[in-house]
């Protein structure tokens, strides 16, 4: 066990199993000292790498993330002290690997029901080596104006309050960490506060003693008392009567143990500490303040007078000129944290995204305002699901049922065209999904299914103003612009696309008005007398058909059809009905486990 003090304002710690509050505390706390460096060198996430993002003040810094405790001490040799924030399934094992390292000097086990056999090995390899251990079940410790572990004196406020941000006088140990808190505040109210203060623990067993730090504590010159909270249970503290008999201990100590309300139970009682609870006469909370008060130690008649006798120790050392008040400092402002300020109603501050279609901050997922429950109990469909997030309204049945037709007659085109191509030689070339699909996307544009868009910019443009197919014909040609939807490679007019056809024979029974498909059927008409191949095809299908679901289904404005074509809604049907084509064409390569394309030389053009 170390004999001196543990802590310093330089002194580092590794920090396993990432939790943001803790780590985020020791840092303001660093930053309240006055510290130069951050008290947190680096985290432990077991299979984790990379950096977290933390604030140091009013800077934001990168502490490293490492994916094993041996890497994490070799990247960081001068940090010592290791914080185990795992759980008690894995504390001791994390625990045992940390003592192993060269580099650590202190662990703290902050998780409670770590197995008591474990926690004895612990003990026995610390002690063998020279180490030390906190808890198990412990909060931490804390060295006023230095170095805090984890949650340790609670929250900012209440370090400020309690002037830990600044050393003081007094030693304090105890098991509790809630009632370390507590006393934190006391002793500030009554002295000028801890130089240092330890929670060991709850445990039956834990991995240093009372006795153990307030031995510390006698060879730490700034601290000129010592202040002990111990409980019933167990017999911890006769050490330090042992101690305090051997005159091993020359500052005054100032003790009190609670539990003493034991006696008014009938029965054996369990206090909230797995060690809280007394078996015999020694181990109650009577037994040790007398045993404490015949060897020396100041132990007031309750603890309600714990306090005063505090007051009264401080004061006489005080007078003796044995201590000299620390002087009071300002501590500087911990800056307030956005989230906090914004529900405290300090600041307001602006959004960086606006989100219309979906909500996620509820029990459940909204589409446009309808919950994933009410989608799925109705037995809504895709489609419906892409009026909502599309269109941001519950579109007729009929509209709903054209937009998934054209979903599963565009889903794919057979192997041979673009996207699907490119999407087959990349997963021919070993890539992910992703890739592959990505890959056959980026195929789609003005010449590969991306001319829905244009083709009911253009016939909506034409019908609106009144030009007969002539007019719009002959008036594109002028300007060199094909007529998107019209013409296609294979389709003839004595061979129509048996998309096509589908399309129109379900518009035809269940639009109410398909004006803009029949004035692109009479430009079809049009087109077909000048070229056998001038024919309409599902890009222009779609484009037109659309433009009736719109305007028909009289839940849209002009200016919002408007809208939507010049955005692309169109163009995203055939992006979201190809997508399941490519992804298809995906599987198909890696389950039939294709080799490497590579294109043969015959089929190339091979010239100056």
């Amino acid at each position: 066990m170390a004999t001196g003090q543990l802590f310093s304002r330089t002194t580092q710690a590794l920090f396993y199993n990432y939790k943001q509050l803790p780590i985020q505390r020791m840092l303001d706390f660093d930053f309240l000292c006055g510290r130069d460096t951050p008290s947190v060198a680096g985290i432990i996430n077991p299979g984790a790498e990379g950096f977290q993002k933390l604030f140091f003040g009013q800077e934001e810094i990168a502490i490293p993330v490492h994916s094993t405790i041996e890497a994490a001490c070799a990247a960081h040799p001068t940090a010592d002290v290791f914080i185990n924030f795992a759980s008690y399934r894995s504390a001791a094992a994390s625990s045992m690997s940390a003592l192993k390292q060269p580099t650590i000097r202190v662990v703290a086990i902050i998780a409670e029901g770590v197995p008591e056999s474990d926690t004895k090995q612990l003990i026995a390899y610390a002690r063998s080596n020279n180490k030390v251990v906190i808890g198990p079940a412990t909060v931490g410790g804390i060295q006023a104006g230095a170095f805090k572990i984890g949650d340790t004196a609670g929250t900012i406020d209440n370090i400020v309050h309690c002037k830990l941000y600044r050393p003081g006088s007094v030693g304090f140990v105890s098991k509790s960490g809630g009632m370390s808190n507590e006393m934190y505040n006391t002793i500030a109210r009554v002295t000028d506060g801890i130089y240092e203060g330890i929670a060991i623990g709850g445990d039956v067993f834990p991995g240093s003693t009372l006795s153990d730090h307030i031995l510390r504590f006698n060879n730490i010159p700034q601290v000129k008392m010592v202040v002990v909270l111990g409980e019933l249970g167990g017999r911890d503290e006769y050490s330090l009567v042992e101690a305090l008999k051997q005159g091993k201990v020359n500052k005054p100590v100032v003790a009190w143990v609670s539990g003493t309300c034991a006696r008014l139970f009938k029965s054996e009682v369990q206090f909230g500490h797995a060690g809280a609870k007394s078996g015999g006469e020694m181990e109650s909370a009577q037994g040790k303040n007398q045993a404490l008060r015949e060897a020396g130690a100041v132990v007031p008649t309750s603890y309600e007078a714990l306090e005063a006798t505090i007051k009264e120790t401080f004061e006489k050392l005080v007078e003796e000129g044995k201590i000299t008040p620390v002087k009071e400092v300002k501590p500087p402002q911990i800056p307030e944290d956005l989230n906090s300020a914004i529900k405290s109603g300090k600041v307001r501050a602006p959004t960086h995204i606006i989100s219309t279609i979906s909500d996620d901050r509820g029990e459940e997922p909204c589409y446009a305002g309808v919950p994933m429950s009410s989608i799925v109990e109705q037995g809504l469909g895709v489609g419906d699901v892409i009026s909502l997030l599309w269109f941001k309204r519950s579109l007729p049945r009929y509209c709903t049922k054209f937009i998934e037709i054209c979903i599963m007659l565009c889903a794919d085109h057979g192997p041979c065209v673009s996207g699907a191509h490119n999407t087959i030689v990349t997963a021919r070339a070993g890539k992910d999904l992703v890739s592959s699909l990505v890959s056959g996307l980026l195929t789609i544009g003005p010449r590969f299914g991306g001319a829905i868009d244009d083709a009911a910019r253009y016939f909506k443009d034409a019908y609106d103003r009144g030009l007969t197919p002539y007019e719009f014909v002959e008036g594109m040609k002028k300007k060199g612009i094909r007529v998107p939807g019209i013409g296609h490679r294979i389709k003839r007019g004595d061979n129509r696309d048996k998309r096509v056809e589908l399309l129109q024979l379900f518009a035809r029974t269940n639009f109410p008005s398909v004006k803009y498909m029949e004035y692109a059927v009479q430009v079809e008409t049009y087109t077909l007398s000048k070229a056998n191949n001038l024919v309409l095809n599902v890009d222009g299908a779609i484009g037109s058909l659309f433009l009736d679901l719109l305007a028909g289904s009289g839940m849209f404005t002009k200016q919002e059809i408007d809208e939507i074509v010049e955005i692309g809604y169109l163009n995203g049907l055939f992006v979201l009905a190809r997508s399941i084509g490519l992804i298809g064409h995906t599987f198909d390569q890696k389950r039939l486990k294709q080799p490497l394309y590579r294109h043969p030389w015959e089929d190339v053009l091979y010239t100056k």
